[in-house]
């Protein structure tokens, strides 16, 4: 859902660049105060990283002007909080728009609070929701990388309604019209990302469980 270069007027990229730069802030001070604080995660932080980068770099075309992909940040939000992904979403974006073509700089504020925030932070609150509920970790999982894949998409078709309005129908029209066309890949892709969280955090659960215990995810003898 990375938006191309030049696909949004000047205004609407300032915009949404002031929107996500206070998250992005926030983000880069929650790494910092990890990094200091809890110096054992540093490996955590560059895989969280790297898996958003690898992940959202499997792009499929899509949209004139946007593509479909997976976007990584529902499993980073789960270990270390939506705050942290938005610093580490934005260097993703940022090396995706400046190395890979995917994804622009004039609109990397819009991507940023798609992908980068909002997606992290609706993944949370689902894994919050679900684990209140008793949900096992795996289902939790699941539950926060799809939401996250899903509510990225549907902040990018807003972002796109709100800068190509219907002629007829407006603004409501355009966000049905990008809600729809993105589904048709969005959605089996929202699916597989949240089938690959259940092995990812089967694996983790086995090689790492010290460590989700200590970040909360595990607790002594549960189990998945």
């Amino acid at each position: 859902m990375h938006i191309a270069e030049g696909m949004l007027p000047p205004l609407h990229c300032a915009a949404w660049l002031a929107a996500s730069t206070p998250f992005v802030v926030h983000g880069a001070r929650a790494v910092l105060t990890t990094v200091r604080e809890h110096p054992e995660r540093k490996l955590i932080l560059a895989a969280a990283g790297a898996f958003t980068l690898v992940v959202s770099a499997l792009k499929l075309p899509s949209i004139t002007g946007s593509s479909s992909h997976p976007t990584g940040t529902g499993l980073g939000a789960v270990l270390l909080k939506p705050p942290v992904m938005a610093f580490l979403g934005t260097l993703v974006l940022l090396f995706q728009a400046t190395l890979l073509a995917h994804g622009g700089l004039t609109t990397l504020g819009a991507n940023v609070f798609s992908m980068a925030i909002f997606g992290p932070w609706a993944a949370y609150g689902v894994y919050r929701a679900a684990s209140r509920l008793s949900a096992p970790l795996w289902a939790s999982v699941f539950l926060a990388m799809a939401v996250a894949n899903i509510a990225t998409y549907a902040v990018t078709s807003v972002q796109l309604a709100l800068a190509y309005p219907d002629p007829t129908s407006g603004l409501g029209g355009a966000l049905v019209k990008f809600l729809a066309l993105f589904a048709v890949t969005q959605v089996p892709l929202a699916v597989a990302e949240g089938l690959l969280g259940v092995l990812l955090v089967g694996f983790l659960t086995r090689a790492a469980r010290p460590e989700l215990t200590r970040l909360g995810l595990l607790k002594e003898d549960a189990g998945v």
